[in-house]
């Protein structure tokens, strides 16, 4: 008998725990769990009203630039400032953002946009842009032409050399 009561009231805990999220839903949200009809189409949390503000886009007037042409077709700017090498801006798909840097141990050059979530990491051979918010590459293998020529320099050095 103590075996069926424990059981029920393992089935009652279990369920209780389930429904409560609903329950407490249901007395702050009374609008979201009501049901008028079958056919009813479930409501939509409200937005707001407010706008997410955006972030002013950097000024680009007084940089020099540097065209990065990356792997699957990728391609991104890169402004840097003479005055500032605290900051550059970055050009990705028809958006300037500003990049602050991140000073590192192992000598690459890394700048961030937090809010946007952006990382560029930058070697001497190549750029890496990453998604902190996603967890994911955005481009990989990013490359000035400056980078290009000095690897084809390099290649065609080595295999001169191993001739």
């Amino acid at each position: 008998m103590k075996q069926i009561i424990f059981r029920l009231a393992g089935i009652f805990l279990a369920t209780a725990s389930l429904c409560s999220p609903v329950i407490a839903n249901a007395e702050t949200h009374p609008s979201k769990t009501k049901l008028s009809s079958k056919h009813a189409k479930p409501v939509a949390p409200a937005k707001s009203a407010a706008k997410e503000e955006s972030e002013p886009e950097p000024d680009i007037q007084q940089s020099k630039n540097d065209e990065y042409k990356c792997e699957l077709g990728n391609s991104l700017t890169m402004y840097t400032y003479a005055n500032d090498e605290q900051h550059i801006a970055m050009r990705w798909k028809k958006h300037l953002y500003l990049m602050s840097k991140v000073d590192t141990t192992t000598g690459a050059h890394r700048f961030e946009n937090r809010k946007a979530g952006f990382i560029w990491i930058g070697i001497p051979s190549k750029g890496l842009l990453l998604d902190s918010h996603k967890g994911q590459q955005l481009a990989n293998e990013c490359k000035t032409d400056q980078q290009i020529l000095a690897e084809a320099e390099r290649s065609a050095t080595t295999s001169a050399q191993a001739k």
